[in-house]
């Protein structure tokens, strides 16, 4: 599985809560303590999780089955997003997101680009349909 969007997260807050311990950061850096806070990040590894695990079980070949664990996984995103008043992620991390659904979907051994053409949809818009973050 390709590494998860919320190990970069992970990194951006561990740095910047040693530049605040060690009083080397300035007020109004500490931008990562304030976009990801601990409950964000365990909301997003757990609906990571659960997708990682679906796409253990899921027929790389059936659309409605892979279809399905992103339908499930972006709900579960979704929720993690309105338990933040619906501004926990922004352009970089949708952009993380849905690019970590891709590599998670090709090194389950999907064939996206085939999927995608099937459903009428380009490769980058196969979590549009449920998506409201």
């Amino acid at each position: 599985m390709p590494e998860r969007p919320t190990a970069g997260w992970r990194h951006h807050l561990e740095e910047q809560r040693a530049q605040r311990r060690a009083g080397t950061l300035k007020e109004g850096e500490d931008w990562a303590l304030e976009a990801y806070p601990d409950s964000l990040i365990a909301a997003t590894d757990t609906a990571l999780a659960d997708f990682e695990q679906v796409l253990t079980r899921t027929d790389p070949e059936s659309d409605t089955a892979v279809l399905g664990a992103v339908q499930h996984v972006v709900l579960a995103l979704n929720a993690a997003n309105a338990n933040h008043s619906d501004a926990a992620y922004d352009t970089d991390e949708r952009e993380a997101l849905c690019d970590y659904i891709d590599q998670a979907l090709v090194g389950a051994g999907v064939d996206t680009d085939a999927l995608t053409a099937r459903q009428g949809l380009e490769r980058w818009e196969i979590t549009d349909r449920w998506r409201t973050w």
